[in-house]
């Protein structure tokens, strides 16, 4: 019996399956592109209306160590501290940075740099010089070393011009301060006592006299006293600082803004702000926990103490590199 097998041809029906699958595919693909494209408009737009929302907030930084990444706020407040001394001052600067290396007051920007007038030996265009290139935190003005003659008209009128930039912030600073490198400064306590004050037309110290408590009598002493930017740019420009630079220089500074009628805003400090209690005088004070600055640590002996009293070494960190008891 002979036995007929069929060859079989190519399936009409299962070529056009094949070929409703391809087109199915490319317009498959064709639908994700376009989808894709669309959406990627949407992100985009997103993103811009979220940068135009952002561009009106101020700025935050998260800080990890808050629950659930809380927000911080940058630093808000800028104060640069000017401390007038000498080129010659080696030990004594590298004993203020370390003073003040250690203090971070929360919230603000406190910058504190060395002050004096033009070099004049060459151990000292060397030695100030690796200073800067290690510290960065000198400023040296055009004028001759002088403590009654124009070197605090030199420093305020000087800094428009070293920082106003357009990179920056505007202000660079807030409230500079010109200070002595006797005086020890509580970095935390001055921002706290800053902070509700005014930043304009704002002039800040100890007012002389001693027993005076009017910030309106006569001048802030040179301990330390400070004045909001806008003071610096008008000491720059006017032409009642340029006219009367001589004399003792903290009283010059109240001569101006008396003969301005600047600075309506003031703040007397005392008695967060006094001199050391040794030898006792009508300016003195004995040392207490709501103290900014402590004057005339004229030696080593009254700079531990005041150390000491403050708890400045309680967040040294315990490690088996060292045993202090």
């Amino acid at each position: 019996m002979k036995i007929m097998v069929k060859t079989a041809r190519p399936d009409q029906p299962h070529h056009s399956t094949r070929i409703t699958f391809v087109f199915s595919s490319f317009f498959f693909i064709l639908f994700l592109c376009v989808l894709s494209s669309i959406n990627e408009v949407r992100f985009n737009g997103l993103v811009k209306l979220g940068r135009s929302a952002l561009s009106n907030i101020p700025y935050q930084s998260i800080n990890p160590s808050l629950p659930g990444n809380s927000f911080s706020s940058a630093p808000n407040l800028r104060i640069l501290i000017g401390i007038l001394t000498l080129p010659d001052q080696y030990r004594r600067r590298d004993f203020l940075r370390l003073i003040y290396g250690i203090q971070s007051p929360e919230g603000a920007k406190v910058d504190v740099k060395f002050v004096f007038c033009n070099l004049t030996k060459e151990d000292q265009k060397v030695l100030v010089a690796l200073e800067i290139m290690r510290y960065n935190d000198i400023i040296i003005l055009d004028c001759k070393e002088n403590m009654n003659k124009g070197k605090t008209y030199t420093y305020f009128s000087s800094l428009p011009e070293i920082l106003n930039s357009t990179d920056g912030p505007y202000p660079p600073y807030h409230y500079v301060m010109k200070a002595d490198d006797d005086t020890f400064f509580r970095l935390d306590k001055l921002v706290e006592s800053l902070r509700p004050l005014p930043r304009e037309d704002l002039y800040y110290g100890y007012v002389i006299p001693c027993p005076s408590m009017d910030p309106f009598n006569r001048y802030m002493s040179g301990m330390g006293y400070l004045i909001s930017w806008d003071l610096v740019e008008w000491i720059r420009t006017s032409d009642i600082p340029k006219n009367h630079t001589e004399g003792p220089e903290d009283k010059v500074v109240g001569d101006w803004i008396r003969d301005g009628h600047r600075a309506k805003n003031r703040y007397n400090a005392k008695w967060s702000m006094y001199n050391y209690p040794d030898p006792p005088t009508r300016c003195t004070h004995e040392l207490w926990p709501d103290t900014v600055a402590v004057h005339l640590l004229k030696d080593q002996e009254k700079w531990i103490r005041t150390l000491k009293y403050f708890n400045v070494t309680d967040n040294l960190k315990p490690s088996k590199l060292y045993h202090i008891p």
